[in-house]
């Protein structure tokens, strides 16, 4: 760390200091600010002169106070005791803070994100002598019930391995030592430190051909994301962004799960930090939050934290994914981040672009974007880690031509496209079938483990969706001249369509058993309502009335199928059979 070097105040403007006498300052160093020592980063350097944003409340700060440069750039603390820590937008620990100083932060607090005093069990994975590289796992914690923390070489290290023992250690604790050919010495510990806006090392990004499970049918059927993909969730206030981030977190296949609540309001936050703790793995039955980290930075506190957070979320999560594991990240919204962005960028008085925010935003959001994705992992060739990435848009009144959803719609392959006239039917997820997409689609169509099903499902969803595409067209008609004016066959594609919607793509997050549904019964589900479909149209061949088929009491078991037990799909397939029964039992209309 270089030596800590002083300046002085001249300007003070919302969350951005200007200090004098910053001669050998760097870009993105922090800083300790005024006597209230606050936490800051410079953002731009003219000469002597800094700009700083400072991630605190500047209220009482005044020129001619000190600014204190650490020399260093904004760091987070890697190591065991991450997973179920709640923590603010630059790693301080909420939990530690409020047993510190009470439900109110004092500014210029400064809590490590790590606790310095838990001991840990550790457990070598190397002996003694043997060559190691930076990102080669020297041994084990077991952090969570769900998690076994690798204990990982850092980059820039490699030599020989040497006093490495087996015992209880906190994160400070000298656990062996790397003698480099020079013969220089490097302590290892089980924490190391990584500066948040510079993406960690991989040796090699793999393609993204297995499917990330959420649970949710129209995203896993319909517009499914890929292990160390990237989406987006766009949509009006409303139509229920954050209910989708919450669901994807709580049910994604991915062993370590990364929520970054970014400018939301503390409500909705406060939902988060009360429900996950009570909630249960559905894969493991543990508690959710042995594999969640959370980081909360609501709309109340400073801006300039707001940029921060996702930073640091997403650095967490790099280090999950190093470790050989499946990441998802959810980041609540980036709209918020941006708009810190365009606060700052004003502040510092920046050429503006479009909507107010500065030029380089898309460059921000695709670099932010890029850093997810499924790669050989540093150190082991046989190591294989997956970051995904999920992020809500918040577009002012819904508008999808807003700076920031276009910026992000160019990085990322998912689109799940919220829209209000669902939501006001109160069709949830309020994810528009006609309009979302997802390029990963060609490459996880053999992505299931039974290769054929796969297959299957795949082309099972292309009828559902040509059916769906089918049905807005019908619409039109139907509303211009009737029901009356188009065929039987045109009937039943609009009374399958609707089935489809309302009873495979309609999901109650509410519901104990709706709330998630596994691939099996997904593919169970969309067989079932083509299976009627296709019986459908036999019967009308054979001279059978629409309106005989659309009164069969098989229909409601069809309707009810999605909430049985996620266990019994055997129930689901053996409905087949009554629609083969109750079919043949219609008589057809004679002349």
């Amino acid at each position: 760390m270089a030596e800590a070097k002083t300046g002085r105040i001249i300007k003070v403007a919302g969350p951005v200091v200007v200090a004098e006498g910053m001669l050998g300052a760097r870009m993105y160093d922090v800083v300790r600010v005024g006597k209230e020592n606050l936490i800051g980063e410079i953002v731009e350097l003219h000469d002597d002169r800094a700009s700083i944003q400072v991630y605190e409340d500047t209220v009482g700060i005044g020129p001619g106070e000190e600014v204190v440069n650490t020399g260093a750039p904004l760091s987070v603390e890697l190591g065991p005791g991450l997973i179920s820590s709640i923590y603010d937008g630059i790693q301080r620990p909420l939990e530690a803070l409020v047993q510190q100083q009470g439900s109110f932060i004092k500014r210029g607090s400064d809590i490590p994100g790590l606790k310095r005093e838990t001991k840990w069990a550790f457990t070598p994975m190397m002996d003694n002598g043997a060559e190691v590289k930076a990102g080669d796992i020297v041994g084990q914690v077991q952090e969570s019930s769900l998690v076994l923390h690798k204990i990982m070489v850092p980059a820039g290290v490699s030599g020989k391995l040497d006093g490495l023992r087996e015992g209880e250690f906190s994160v400070e604790d000298v656990i062996g030592t790397v003698t480099a050919a020079d013969g220089r010495k490097t302590e290892l510990k089980m924490m190391q430190k990584w500066p948040v806006r510079r993406p960690r090392l991989s040796r090699q990004r793999l393609n993204p051909n297995t499917i990330l499970i959420t649970g949710q049918r129209v995203v896993d059927a319909f517009f499914p994301i890929a292990k160390g993909g990237t989406a987006c969730v766009p949509g009006p206030f409303g139509t229920g962004k954050t209910v989708v981030q919450h669901q994807l977190a709580k049910w994604v296949d991915a062993d370590v799960v990364v929520y970054v609540g970014c400018g939301e309001r503390g409500n909705e936050m406060t939902d988060v930090l009360m429900e996950f703790p009570e909630l249960r793995d559905p894969h493991s039955g543990e508690p959710l939050m042995r594999r969640v980290v959370l980081i909360a930075n609501t709309s109340d506190m400073p801006v300039a934290a707001r940029e921060a957070s996702v930073y640091t979320g997403i650095t967490i999560a790099e280090y999950y994914r190093d470790m050989g594991y499946s990441v998802a990240l959810m980041a609540d919204s980036t709209s918020r981040w941006a708009e810190a962005m365009r606060e700052i960028s004003t502040r510092l008085e920046e050429m503006p672009a479009e909507e107010g925010y500065p030029a380089y935003l898309g460059a921000r959001i695709a670099s932010f974007y890029e850093r997810a994705g499924r790669v050989v992992c540093a150190g082991s060739p046989d190591r294989e880690g997956a970051l995904s990435i999920i992020g809500a848009v918040s577009p002012p009144g819904g508008d999808l031509s807003d700076s920031v959803v276009q910026a992000t719609l160019h990085v990322v392959k998912v689109f799940w496209s919220l829209q209000a006239r669902l939501a006001q039917q109160r069709h949830f997820p309020a994810i528009d079938w006609l309009t979302s997409y997802s390029f990963y689609k060609q490459h996880l169509a053999d992505a299931f483990e039974d290769k054929a099903q796969g297959k299957a499902f795949a082309e099972m969803i292309q009828q559902a969706m040509n059916l769906l595409e089918q049905e807005s067209q019908l619409v039109e008609i139907v509303r211009l001249v009737g029901a009356e004016s188009i065929g039987a066959k045109e009937r039943l594609t609009l009374e399958t369509s609707k089935s489809i919607r309302e009873d495979f793509l309609h999901q109650n997050a509410f519901h104990n058993v709706d709330t998630y549904s596994p691939i099996e019964k997904q593919y169970a589900m969309i067989a079932l309502i083509l299976h009627f479909h296709r019986q459908g149209l036999e019967a009308i061949d054979q001279g059978i009335e629409t309106a005989d088929l659309f009164k069969l009491p098989v229909r409601e078991e069809i309707a009810r199928a999605k909430y049985l037990p996620n266990e019994e799909i055997e129930q689901i397939i053996a409905i087949q059979d009554k629609i083969n029964e109750q079919v043949k039992g219609l008589s057809p209309v004679t002349a």
